[in-house]
């Protein structure tokens, strides 16, 4: 930070933990996660909200970390992907939506996976039975450039049918 670079003390949940930190005013939200907290998870790609790799979710509704100033989550509660592992760990030690993915082959080289699965996350909660065409709508927030969206779609759909209330 330059010393003209202006500071503001900020207060959030990020994961079920609560942390304080000092923030530059400009330092967005996906940064503040990766260099600050040490969450690495979050990916930044375009740096412009378009191929939704920095998505996480911000009281509950994806965001897209980018897009975000860390200073305007304050008193927020964040979730990033290293909060799923935490839902119900399966055999594997990963979540029901993870384990779907792993099962699926739903991932290849993994770089935008992390804002799927937090979309995913929101779309599951909300509706725990969706269809293929709510995943795909959900999925056309994201760029993918390895696996064609099939396996994507065959572990979201997979997950939501173990869940409570599925179909």
């Amino acid at each position: 930070m330059s010393s003209e670079e202006s500071v503001r003390t900020i207060a959030l949940t990020v994961n079920g933990r609560q942390y304080e930190r000092a923030v530059a005013d400009r330092k967005n939200l996906a940064d503040f996660l990766r260099q600050d907290l040490q969450l690495t998870g979050t990916h930044v790609g375009c740096e412009h909200g378009v191929c939704g790799a920095c998505t996480v979710l911000v009281d509950g509704v994806s965001a897209r970390g980018c897009l975000m100033l860390a200073v305007q989550a304050d008193g927020c509660t964040i979730e990033t992907v290293e909060s799923l592992a935490g839902d119900a760990p399966g055999p594997c030690g990963l979540g029901p939506l993870q384990q779907a993915f792993r099962d699926r082959h739903a991932l290849q080289c993994g770089f935008c996976t992390p804002g799927i699965l937090m979309s995913l996350t929101e779309l599951l909660r909300d509706d725990p039975a969706p269809d293929e065409e709510a995943v795909r709508i959900v999925l056309s927030g994201h760029l993918c450039r390895c696996t064609g969206y099939q396996n994507i779609v065959a572990a979201a759909l997979q997950a939501a049918s173990k869940a409570p209330g599925a179909r």
